[in-house]
């Protein structure tokens, strides 16, 4: 079975981050590493990571040195993986138990290295476990293939349902930025040619309008976009503005479910 690192970085999170890392352990595929960063928190995420990884091997958690970001932190769980695939889930979001299970099957015969699949939305105060949670309407679906072009008009990958092939790959870290990493790591990987693909079965669960959370505000996100867009991809003005529109309607789409 192939071996799969899962990337957590963790910031104050001791409320939500339980039910997240158990979300991982208890995936029907168990062949598992999960490589947590501790971004320098001030509450007790770090002596429940300790606890945690007591109960179970799989989880290793390291404390970065100092506060650097999501970016950082997860580079510094990169950087550690030794799997076959990297994988990516937040601290306050969960997997669904057969997440893996049927992503790897799919990733196996999807002909790119890059793969995701379709999520649902659960309010900010949901408590329960990823077992407990009960389907609803609240699902953002994956389109089953994006190119690069289509990527720039708006980051169709959730980045708690994204995994790529790291013997295709490398283990690729994300670009050191404040906001719009996971999306600038996606578009990196595609901007040769290279397509996503989605399993369209939703599999994660991602907890939506986070109290203090920038990606709660989409006009707070619009100057990260346009960094993203012409320092990181480099684009004209003109195209930049239109990849702009496109992001902001899709957005507003999506913040709708």
């Amino acid at each position: 079975m192939p071996l799969v690192s899962v990337v957590m970085p963790v910031h104050n999170s001791a409320a939500t981050l339980g039910p997240a890392v158990r979300s991982v352990l208890a995936q029907t595929h168990t062949d598992l590493e999960l490589l947590i960063t501790d971004d320098a928190s001030s509450d007790d995420s770090m002596d429940l990571l300790k606890e945690l990884a007591r109960q179970d091997e799989r989880i290793l958690p390291e404390a970065a040195a100092r506060q650097g970001g999501a970016a950082r932190a997860r580079n510094l769980a990169i950087a550690r993986a030794r799997g076959d695939y990297i994988a990516f889930l937040d601290s306050d979001d969960m997997w669904l138990p057969t997440k893996l299970e049927k992503q790897l099957a799919f990733a196996a015969t999807a002909g790119t290295p890059l793969t995701f699949t379709s999520y649902y939305k659960m309010d900010a105060l949901y408590a329960g476990e990823a077992a407990d949670f009960v389907p609803n309407g609240r699902v953002v679906w994956a389109p089953e293939h994006v190119d690069y072009r289509a990527m720039l008009v708006h980051d169709h990958i959730g980045a708690l349902t994204a995994m790529y092939d790291r013997r295709v790959v490398g283990a690729k870290p994300m670009p050191d930025m404040p906001k719009r990493q996971d999306y600038a790591l996606w578009l990196s990987i595609m901007r040769d040619g290279t397509p996503a693909r989605a399993l369209r079965e939703p599999l994660a669960v991602y907890r939506a309008q986070r109290a203090g959370s920038l990606s709660s505000n989409k006009l707070a996100l619009v100057p990260y976009n346009w960094n993203l867009y012409r320092r990181h991809e480099e684009l004209s003005v003109f195209r930049s503005a239109r990849a702009l529109a496109g992001a902001a309607w899709h957005s507003l789409r999506k913040s709708r479910i």
